[in-house]
């Protein structure tokens, strides 16, 4: 078997090890940036057949709460959303507290926590109450691209359009 180091090779094309997400508001990068660090993103886009898969390190409260432009939504297909403490000696301990809605009641989260969202099933708003040390956190969507219908408008909006081959 060949060694091939990083996205070489035939296969290398399915690898992400570089940032390569979709243009936000500036307004909404800006905020993000206030108490989170966006790690990688894998869509469609990325890498031709993928699902979209985001991940970020919270990095401090956010003074915020709920979170700006996190309104409640919901989504088509299925979603998984994670919270993961950074405590090596306690990896269950989240290191903070955080708040999220789910179907309309909010649940207060202080463990490392995997969350299975059924297409339909609303959620958020999010906010961050506390936090001692970072806390990763990362969303699954099973679709090309992230889409959602927002709960008080209706709306639909995607937000990385395909691009023409």
């Amino acid at each position: 078997m060949d060694i091939i180091m990083n996205t070489g090779g035939e296969y290398g094309k399915y690898m992400v090890q570089d940032l390569k997400a979709p243009k936000f508001s500036p307004g909404f990068e800006e905020f993000y940036n206030t108490f989170a660090r966006r790690v990688l993103w894998i869509d469609n886009n990325v890498v031709p057949g993928a699902f979209q898969f985001s991940s970020s390190w919270y990095l401090k409260a956010s003074d915020v709460r709920p979170l700006h432009k996190h309104d409640e939504h919901y989504h088509d297909v299925d979603e998984l959303i994670g919270f993961y403490g950074s405590n090596p000696d306690d990896p269950y301990d989240l290191g903070g507290v955080i708040e999220i809605g789910i179907g309309g009641e909010i649940h207060r989260i202080t463990r490392s926590t995997l969350i299975f969202l059924p297409a339909g099933l609303k959620h958020l708003p999010l906010s961050i109450i506390e936090l001692h040390r970072p806390i990763f956190h990362f969303s699954v969507v099973m679709a090309p691209f992230y889409s959602t219908t927002h709960t008080n408008t209706g709306e639909t909006s995607l937000l990385n359009q395909p691009r023409d081959k």
